[in-house]
Protein backbone atom coordinates (compact mmCIF):
# COMPACT_ATOMS: atom_id res chain seq x y z
CA UNK A 1 0.00 0.00 0.00
CA UNK A 2 1.42 3.36 -0.99
CA UNK A 3 1.78 6.15 1.52
CA UNK A 4 -0.75 8.95 1.41
CA UNK A 5 0.75 12.10 -0.13
CA UNK A 6 1.86 14.78 2.27
CA UNK A 7 -0.49 17.74 2.53
CA UNK A 8 1.00 20.82 4.22
CA UNK A 9 -1.04 22.14 7.14
CA UNK A 10 -2.55 25.59 6.92
CA UNK A 11 -0.13 26.80 9.61
CA UNK A 12 3.20 25.00 10.15
CA UNK A 13 4.20 24.25 13.75
CA UNK A 14 7.26 22.50 15.12
CA UNK A 15 5.50 19.60 16.83
CA UNK A 16 7.99 16.76 16.31
CA UNK A 17 11.67 16.29 15.39
CA UNK A 18 12.21 16.26 11.66
CA UNK A 19 14.49 13.23 11.76
CA UNK A 20 17.94 12.89 10.25
CA UNK A 21 21.42 13.34 11.64
CA UNK A 22 20.95 16.88 12.95
CA UNK A 23 17.35 16.64 14.20
CA UNK A 24 18.41 17.08 17.83
CA UNK A 25 19.75 20.59 17.22
CA UNK A 26 17.19 21.93 14.75
CA UNK A 27 14.65 24.44 16.10
CA UNK A 28 12.59 27.26 14.62
CA UNK A 29 13.82 30.03 16.95
CA UNK A 30 17.12 31.84 17.46
CA UNK A 31 18.98 32.83 20.61
CA UNK A 32 21.03 30.89 23.18
CA UNK A 33 19.92 27.68 24.83
CA UNK A 34 22.45 27.86 27.67
CA UNK A 35 24.91 30.17 29.36
CA UNK A 36 28.50 29.46 28.42
CA UNK A 37 31.23 32.01 27.68
CA UNK A 38 33.63 31.34 24.83
CA UNK A 39 37.25 30.51 25.68
CA UNK A 40 39.97 33.00 24.77
CA UNK A 41 43.56 32.27 23.75
CA UNK A 42 46.64 34.42 23.46
CA UNK A 43 46.49 35.40 19.80
CA UNK A 44 44.79 38.44 18.23
CA UNK A 45 42.45 36.28 16.15
CA UNK A 46 40.09 33.89 17.90
CA UNK A 47 38.27 31.44 15.64
CA UNK A 48 35.34 29.31 16.76
CA UNK A 49 34.63 26.65 14.21
CA UNK A 50 34.45 23.05 13.00
CA UNK A 51 36.27 21.48 10.07
CA UNK A 52 33.28 21.52 7.73
CA UNK A 53 33.66 23.11 4.28
CA UNK A 54 32.61 26.51 5.63
CA UNK A 55 35.01 26.26 8.56
CA UNK A 56 37.88 25.05 6.37
CA UNK A 57 37.66 28.16 4.20
CA UNK A 58 38.84 30.32 7.10
CA UNK A 59 41.59 28.05 8.41
CA UNK A 60 43.00 27.68 4.89
CA UNK A 61 43.15 31.45 4.49
CA UNK A 62 44.75 31.92 7.91
CA UNK A 63 47.40 29.30 7.12
CA UNK A 64 48.01 30.92 3.71
CA UNK A 65 48.46 34.32 5.38
CA UNK A 66 50.91 32.88 7.89
CA UNK A 67 52.82 31.22 5.04
CA UNK A 68 53.22 34.68 3.47
CA UNK A 69 54.75 35.98 6.70
CA UNK A 70 51.74 37.83 8.13
CA UNK A 71 52.44 37.19 11.81
CA UNK A 72 49.32 39.13 12.76
CA UNK A 73 47.30 36.25 11.34
CA UNK A 74 48.30 33.95 14.23
CA UNK A 75 45.15 32.47 15.63
CA UNK A 76 43.53 30.21 18.18
CA UNK A 77 41.02 27.80 16.62
CA UNK A 78 38.50 26.58 19.18
CA UNK A 79 36.29 23.58 18.46
CA UNK A 80 32.54 24.16 18.23
CA UNK A 81 30.74 20.82 18.36
CA UNK A 82 27.63 21.63 16.37
CA UNK A 83 26.16 18.18 16.97
CA UNK A 84 26.20 18.93 20.70
CA UNK A 85 24.77 22.43 20.34
CA UNK A 86 27.89 24.46 21.22
CA UNK A 87 26.78 27.06 18.66
CA UNK A 88 23.78 27.88 20.86
CA UNK A 89 25.83 28.93 23.88
CA UNK A 90 25.40 32.51 25.06
CA UNK A 91 29.01 33.29 24.15
CA UNK A 92 28.71 31.99 20.60
CA UNK A 93 25.35 33.66 19.97
CA UNK A 94 26.88 36.95 21.08
CA UNK A 95 29.56 36.47 18.42
CA UNK A 96 27.16 35.16 15.75
CA UNK A 97 23.43 35.66 16.34
CA UNK A 98 22.78 33.20 13.51
CA UNK A 99 24.44 30.33 15.48
CA UNK A 100 26.45 29.02 12.52
CA UNK A 101 30.16 28.29 12.30
CA UNK A 102 32.63 29.78 11.65
CA UNK A 103 32.79 32.94 13.76
CA UNK A 104 35.83 35.14 14.33
CA UNK A 105 36.80 37.63 17.03
CA UNK A 106 39.52 40.12 16.10
CA UNK A 107 41.14 41.51 19.25
CA UNK A 108 43.87 43.38 17.40
CA UNK A 109 41.52 46.36 17.15
CA UNK A 110 39.73 48.35 19.83
CA UNK A 111 36.97 47.61 20.41
CA UNK A 112 37.29 44.00 19.30
CA UNK A 113 35.32 43.13 16.17
CA UNK A 114 33.10 40.13 15.60
CA UNK A 115 32.99 38.73 12.07
CA UNK A 116 30.53 36.03 11.06
CA UNK A 117 29.54 34.29 7.81
CA UNK A 118 32.46 32.58 6.12
CA UNK A 119 32.46 34.83 3.05
CA UNK A 120 32.50 37.92 5.26
CA UNK A 121 35.43 36.50 7.24
CA UNK A 122 37.40 35.78 4.06
CA UNK A 123 36.82 39.28 2.75
CA UNK A 124 37.64 40.85 6.12
CA UNK A 125 40.95 38.99 6.44
CA UNK A 126 41.94 39.59 2.81
CA UNK A 127 41.38 43.32 3.23
CA UNK A 128 43.04 43.42 6.65
CA UNK A 129 46.24 41.81 5.40
CA UNK A 130 46.16 42.95 1.78
CA UNK A 131 46.45 39.44 0.36
CA UNK A 132 44.54 37.11 -1.98
CA UNK A 133 42.36 39.98 -3.18
CA UNK A 134 43.62 41.94 -6.19
CA UNK A 135 43.86 45.72 -6.12
CA UNK A 136 42.94 46.27 -9.77
CA UNK A 137 39.22 46.80 -10.23
CA UNK A 138 38.58 44.14 -12.87
CA UNK A 139 40.29 41.25 -11.06
CA UNK A 140 38.94 42.31 -7.68
CA UNK A 141 35.41 42.40 -9.08
CA UNK A 142 35.81 38.97 -10.68
CA UNK A 143 37.06 37.63 -7.34
CA UNK A 144 33.98 39.03 -5.62
CA UNK A 145 31.75 37.57 -8.34
CA UNK A 146 32.96 34.07 -7.59
CA UNK A 147 33.05 34.57 -3.81
CA UNK A 148 29.39 35.55 -3.83
CA UNK A 149 28.62 32.81 -6.36
CA UNK A 150 29.84 30.32 -3.79
CA UNK A 151 27.83 31.84 -0.98
CA UNK A 152 24.66 31.65 -3.07
CA UNK A 153 25.31 28.28 -4.71
CA UNK A 154 26.72 26.04 -1.98
CA UNK A 155 23.46 25.85 0.02
CA UNK A 156 22.03 23.87 -2.91
CA UNK A 157 24.99 21.51 -2.68
CA UNK A 158 25.11 21.25 1.12
CA UNK A 159 21.64 21.83 2.55
CA UNK A 160 20.07 20.55 -0.66
CA UNK A 161 21.94 17.65 -2.26
CA UNK A 162 24.13 16.76 0.71
CA UNK A 163 21.25 16.72 3.16
CA UNK A 164 18.90 14.56 1.12
CA UNK A 165 21.61 12.27 -0.28
CA UNK A 166 23.63 11.73 2.91
CA UNK A 167 21.77 12.87 6.03
CA UNK A 168 17.99 12.68 5.59
CA UNK A 169 16.24 9.85 7.47
CA UNK A 170 15.05 8.32 4.19
CA UNK A 171 16.10 8.53 0.55
CA UNK A 172 13.56 10.56 -1.41
CA UNK A 173 13.73 10.52 -5.19
CA UNK A 174 12.41 14.00 -5.96
CA UNK A 175 14.74 16.11 -3.74
CA UNK A 176 17.80 13.97 -4.56
CA UNK A 177 17.14 14.30 -8.29
CA UNK A 178 16.36 18.00 -7.99
CA UNK A 179 19.53 18.88 -6.10
CA UNK A 180 21.76 16.45 -7.99
CA UNK A 181 20.72 18.23 -11.19
CA UNK A 182 21.54 21.62 -9.67
CA UNK A 183 24.88 20.41 -8.29
CA UNK A 184 25.90 19.10 -11.70
CA UNK A 185 24.85 22.38 -13.30
CA UNK A 186 27.06 24.24 -10.82
CA UNK A 187 29.98 21.93 -11.55
CA UNK A 188 29.50 22.68 -15.24
CA UNK A 189 29.55 26.43 -14.48
CA UNK A 190 32.89 25.95 -12.72
CA UNK A 191 34.31 23.65 -15.39
CA UNK A 192 33.55 26.14 -18.15
CA UNK A 193 35.18 28.94 -16.18
CA UNK A 194 38.26 26.91 -15.30
CA UNK A 195 38.68 25.93 -18.96
CA UNK A 196 39.41 29.62 -19.55
CA UNK A 197 41.84 30.38 -16.73
CA UNK A 198 43.99 28.79 -14.07
CA UNK A 199 41.98 30.09 -11.10
CA UNK A 200 38.48 31.41 -10.71
CA UNK A 201 39.37 35.11 -10.83
CA UNK A 202 42.05 34.69 -13.48
CA UNK A 203 45.69 33.68 -13.22
CA UNK A 204 46.11 34.43 -9.49
CA UNK A 205 44.93 32.33 -6.55
CA UNK A 206 42.43 34.29 -4.46
CA UNK A 207 39.79 34.13 -1.76
CA UNK A 208 37.39 33.01 -4.48
CA UNK A 209 39.33 29.74 -4.83
CA UNK A 210 39.64 29.44 -1.06
CA UNK A 211 35.85 29.79 -0.72
CA UNK A 212 34.91 27.38 -3.50
CA UNK A 213 37.51 24.62 -3.06
CA UNK A 214 36.32 23.16 0.30
CA UNK A 215 32.92 22.51 -1.27
CA UNK A 216 33.37 21.76 -4.97
CA UNK A 217 37.05 20.85 -4.96
CA UNK A 218 36.53 18.35 -2.18
CA UNK A 219 33.41 17.03 -3.91
CA UNK A 220 35.25 16.17 -7.13
CA UNK A 221 38.15 14.69 -5.12
CA UNK A 222 35.74 12.27 -3.43
CA UNK A 223 35.91 13.82 0.03
CA UNK A 224 32.36 15.17 0.31
CA UNK A 225 29.23 13.02 0.78
CA UNK A 226 30.95 10.04 -0.96
CA UNK A 227 29.00 11.17 -4.00
CA UNK A 228 31.70 11.28 -6.68
CA UNK A 229 30.49 8.26 -8.61
CA UNK A 230 26.82 9.23 -8.24
CA UNK A 231 27.51 12.69 -9.69
CA UNK A 232 30.02 11.46 -12.32
CA UNK A 233 32.58 14.03 -11.18
CA UNK A 234 35.07 12.76 -13.77
CA UNK A 235 32.99 14.68 -16.31
CA UNK A 236 34.54 17.95 -15.06
CA UNK A 237 38.26 17.74 -15.96
CA UNK A 238 39.02 21.42 -15.45
CA UNK A 239 37.53 21.38 -11.96
CA UNK A 240 39.56 18.23 -11.29
CA UNK A 241 42.78 19.95 -12.43
CA UNK A 242 42.08 23.03 -10.31
CA UNK A 243 41.05 20.98 -7.26
CA UNK A 244 44.23 18.88 -7.38
CA UNK A 245 46.47 21.94 -7.73
CA UNK A 246 44.92 23.66 -4.72
CA UNK A 247 45.02 20.45 -2.66
CA UNK A 248 48.79 20.40 -3.21
CA UNK A 249 49.36 23.73 -1.48
CA UNK A 250 50.97 23.16 1.96
CA UNK A 251 48.80 25.81 3.64
CA UNK A 252 45.66 24.14 2.28
CA UNK A 253 46.81 20.78 3.63
CA UNK A 254 47.32 22.37 7.05
CA UNK A 255 44.11 24.38 7.04
CA UNK A 256 41.88 21.45 6.19
CA UNK A 257 43.09 19.57 9.29
CA UNK A 258 42.10 22.26 11.79
CA UNK A 259 39.00 21.67 13.96
CA UNK A 260 38.53 18.20 12.48
CA UNK A 261 37.32 15.52 14.87
CA UNK A 262 37.25 12.74 12.26
CA UNK A 263 39.86 11.08 10.10
CA UNK A 264 43.45 10.22 10.92
CA UNK A 265 45.01 13.66 10.50
CA UNK A 266 42.51 15.97 12.18
CA UNK A 267 43.52 18.44 14.90
CA UNK A 268 40.57 19.32 17.12
CA UNK A 269 42.04 22.66 18.20
CA UNK A 270 44.94 24.73 16.92
CA UNK A 271 46.65 27.27 19.18
CA UNK A 272 50.17 27.34 17.69
CA UNK A 273 51.83 26.24 14.47
CA UNK A 274 53.38 23.22 16.23
CA UNK A 275 49.90 21.76 16.75
CA UNK A 276 49.92 20.82 13.07
CA UNK A 277 53.36 19.19 13.09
Amino acid sequence: MSKAPYVPPQVWRHEAPSGGEFANINRPVAGPTHEQPLPLGEHPLQLYSLGTPNGVKVTILLEELLALGHTGAEYDAWLIRIGEGDQFSSGFVELNPNSKIPALLDRSVEPALRVFESGSILLYLAQKFGAFLAEDLATRTETMNWLFWQMGSAPYLGGGFGHFYAYAPEKLEYPINRFAMETKRQLDVLDRRLAECRYLAGEAYSIADIAVWPWYGQLVRGHLYSAGEFLSVQDYPHVQRWAAEIAGRPAVARGRRVNRTWGDDGVAERHRAADLD
